[in-house]
């Protein structure tokens, strides 16, 4: 047997595959980054790129904000770094009091007081005041203006009337965007529900498809990439700083400085470290949304399939390890998984008020049409009832399902790092 561990909510299972059918495992053999966390962030903060370093763009007097994720972000652990841009601030001058936390929710819920705990930690969460963005707030937005593509620039007022606008996350691989990090920590993070809602339309086509240039690892002729592009160029943040992860769940690299060049960067070492050349499609893949907070509800598995089905036949078997503890998700997303029934109405209720949880509901109920869908965990059944994605316990029962239904010669690729990791077949 072909055996590897993969996460699964705050553990791990071990996945094990007969040797005859094991195709191949969709990961790299990265090297260490031969320094601490800590040393890896005060590298990147001494390196700006395209812009001078932090504390010598702020003066004393002005006022900051420090834009954070969200806690479905929080396996970025940004309380490991953001100690270290406020001590930079502090070092410009720049007071406590001046100095303003704000978590880029987009549509997502807000948090308990715990949860704003762990995203600024200990060390932070004393001092400082996170406040939760909300998108549909007008009275805390502000306008600024629209893109060529008609979308309107209208973000937390906060982030507006600060003198500088200070953007963290992570750099990694995005289903539509390209690349997570850099300017979507303004659209959809702190952006109003229109805002939102008019650039994230552009993911479909009029026949509700997914649009073929808008995928992870693409920004070529990306609409949404394009369009968030120009967000940027009108707030003009003054300073971002984006992690990598490595495959160990820890911060492996980090850049910062522009928006636009120093996301270039980390855009090239998200391929360096995770983009994982295929010669072949498998049968079945079985990967990992990469454990809690990634696997927290339905919706969030969304992102595993995106990657996971580019390594699998169409016809072929996701068996996917997310454990879906807060079940469904946002209160939209369950509209699509418990009220509708097909995916001409679940479309047509994403045209009519689009959202992202819609829509990655929409488009995960629309993939299991394509490929065999199976979500591993302790999610309950009765939640996808509606869809054709089907649940199981163990990746053996999920396993012998496949089996059942086409055989026990199928071809498997074991992937774990599922919403990370990004297959690409090359022709040999």
């Amino acid at each position: 047997m072909k055996t590897t561990k993969m996460k699964l909510g705050n553990g791990y299972v071990d996945v094990s595959v007969p040797e005859e059918n094991f195709l191949g495992m969709i990961a790299k053999e990265v090297p260490a980054a031969g320094m601490t966390e800590e040393q890896v962030v005060l590298d990147a903060l001494a390196h700006p790129i395209g812009t001078p370093r932090l504390k010598e763009i702020v003066k004393p007097g002005n006022t900051v904000c420090v834009v954070v994720s969200d806690i479905t972000r929080s396996w970025q652990r940004m309380w490991i770094y953001l100690p270290y841009i406020v001590k930079e601030l502090n070092e410009a001058g720049v007071q406590d009091k001046d100095i303003r936390f704000l978590c880029a929710l987009g549509y997502h819920r807000k948090h308990t007081p715990e949860e704003h705990g762990k995203l600024l930690g200990s060390n932070l969460i004393d001092r400082f005041r996170i406040t939760d963005h909300d998108c549909e707030d007008k009275g805390n937005l502000i306008p600024l203006g629209k893109t060529s593509r008609g979308t309107p620039v209208i973000i937390n007022r906060i982030a507006a009337e600060a003198d500088h606008l200070v953007l963290t996350g992570c750099c990694t691989y995005h289903p539509w965007v390209g690349w997570a990090g850099g300017k979507k920590s303004i659209l959809p993070g702190i952006s109003s529900i229109e805002s939102i809602q008019k650039n994230h339309l552009m993911t479909m086509d009029e026949h509700g498809k997914q649009r073929p240039e808008v995928a992870s690892g693409n920004i070529k002729n990306n609409p949404i990439h394009l369009d968030m592009l120009e967000v940027a160029e009108i707030v003009k943040p003054s300073f971002i700083f984006n992690v990598i992860m490595g495959y160990d769940g820890k911060i492996a690299r980090a850049v910062c400085g522009d928006c636009i060049k120093a996301h270039d960067v980390g855009r090239g070492i998200v391929d360096e470290l995770y983009e994982v050349p295929i010669t072949e499609l498998a049968d079945i893949t079985i990967s990992s949304q990469g454990g809690y907070p990634k696997d927290i509800d339905v919706c969030q598995t969304g992102k595993g399939i995106y990657h996971t089905q580019a390594a699998t036949k169409p016809g072929g078997w996701i068996i996917i390890l997310s454990d879906c503890t807060e079940g469904i998700g946002p209160p939209d997303a369950n509209t699509i998984f418990l009220e509708l029934d097909n995916n001409e109405d679940r479309h047509r209720e994403v045209r009519k008020l689009f959202t992202v949880p819609k829509y990655v509901s929409y488009y995960m109920c629309t993939a299991a049409e394509k490929w065999n869908i199976i979500i591993v965990g302790n999610g309950d059944p009765a939640l996808l009832a509606k869809t054709k994605i089907r649940t199981a316990k163990t990746v053996d029962e999920a396993l012998e399902t496949a089996f059942k239904e086409a055989g026990r010669s199928q071809k498997i690729y074991l992937m774990p790092q599922g919403s990370s990791a990004l297959p690409k077949l090359k022709k040999i």
